[in-house]
């Protein structure tokens, strides 16, 4: 598995980047009652409507690895 490849059933953790939307990527900031909370510059935190649909990018590790974080 490549680096940035992960299964769709990955779920989420604090910091991991993800993509919610094709093409369209946020950081998840906080889980709360197993909801995931995200945020993009410039944008305030919000919560997912449909967390069984984002696709884990980057783990916290990996951006942390790359400098990211």
């Amino acid at each position: 598995m490549r680096s940035g490849d992960h299964p769709v059933s990955t779920q989420p953790g604090v910091g991991d980047e993800v993509e919610y939307a094709p093409g369209v990527r946020a950081v998840v900031t906080d889980i709360r009652r197993g909801v995931p909370y995200l945020r993009q510059p410039g944008r305030p935190e919000w919560p997912v409507e449909e967390p069984d649909h984002l696709r884990v990018v980057r783990t916290r590790t990996e951006r942390i690895e790359a400098g990211d974080l």
